[in-house]
């Protein structure tokens, strides 16, 4: 069985730990380190305590380039001072999970050009990549609602409002991040100016081939740990059935994102790589509610997913999760 050699960079925070717990469980994965500066020589189940008796795996201080991929699972800005500071062999290929190398006009770093690694837009460009830019969990779960209508060139004014969980904000604290803040609490932020509206519109240009999809975006903070639900309002003259015929021939072949007749909630999804979607309509306007987990088909899971496919694993390996329904 073809074994891919893993190196980790970052393996103390949230998506860290989540891509160890995955990776561990995947079964043409060999996970060769996992680096933290502040954690160097301590057992990861110390901590990630969820993997006790899963791993005796060690954080690591140095870089073994003696590796196949290397996932950066750093801060914004930190993947570029990382790359900028560390001569990576050029054989290795980098899974990047931060927003430092989504955009066109920041793709490049040195020899090293980074694809967009959302599979559902383009899944061809993943295989053949050497570097992929992680999609950012809002922008997933946003996307994958309207990449249909985009397709179409149907896509205008869209008017999008989407909650997440604490673990969105990363293992920090900060203010709006401790629990007794987040009880019983919802917040909105980054009102209409949200870092993730630079990727989709990219994406939704690119797929439509104009740049007259306008997404109005008000995110909001939830009382939950993990969890995005989005619903984007957006106006079109075909029947609700027609429209439910142009997302199932989209997403038709692609395993993770499945289009619902019945209404949707978040506990379909959390500790699932899938991509839910629903949709209402009402007069000349639908409503599209798409729901995902913000760590693993927002960040984890779709990097392993794009792992699989630039070594020409099966998509799904080790992805097949199930839901916390309970």
């Amino acid at each position: 069985m073809q074994k891919v050699n893993i190196g980790i960079v970052g393996g103390a925070g949230y998506t860290g730990g989540e891509l160890l717990r995955v990776l561990l469980r995947h079964p043409n994965a060999h996970i060769a380190f996992a680096h933290s500066t502040s954690n160097a020589g301590e057992l990861v189940s110390k901590v990630h305590a969820d993997l006790v008796g899963d791993t005796d795996l060690k954080f690591a201080s140095a870089l073994d380039q003696n590796i196949d991929v290397l996932f950066l699972c750093v801060g914004h800005g930190d993947a570029t001072k990382f790359l900028a500071a560390n001569e990576i062999k050029a054989s290795i290929k980098i899974i990047d999970l931060s927003q430092d190398f989504r955009l066109a006009s920041t793709a490049t770093i040195g020899d090293r050009n980074f694809v967009y690694g959302l599979p559902e837009l383009q899944r061809e460009a993943i295989k053949s990549a050497s570097n992929i830019a992680n999609p950012g969990c809002f922008a997933t779960a946003i996307q994958l609602g309207l990449l249909p209508l985009a397709s179409k060139g149907l896509l205008k004014d869209v008017y999008t409002t989407g909650i997440t969980g604490s673990t969105g904000a990363g293992q920090g604290l900060s203010n709006t991040s401790h629990f007794s803040w987040r009880a019983n609490n919802i917040q909105a932020y980054k009102t209409l100016q949200h870092q993730h509206l630079n990727e989709i519109s990219q994406s939704l240009a690119l797929l439509q081939g104009n740049e007259n999809a306008e997404v109005n975006f008000v995110p909001w903070r939830g009382d939950f740990t993990r969890g995005i639900f989005v619903t984007s309002i957006v106006a079109t003259d075909l029947t609700l059935d027609a429209v439910y015929n142009l997302y199932d021939s989209y997403y038709e072949g692609h395993e993770f994102t499945h289009v619902s007749k019945n209404n949707i909630d978040l506990k379909q999804v959390v500790n699932t790589n899938k991509c839910l979607i629903h949709i209402e309509k009402q007069g000349n306007k639908i409503a599209i509610h798409s729901v995902i987990d913000n760590l693993l088909k927002g960040a984890v899971g779709q990097a392993v997913q794009n792992m699989n496919l630039i070594f020409g694993l099966e998509e799904a390996t080790g992805l097949h999760l199930k839901a916390n329904y309970f």
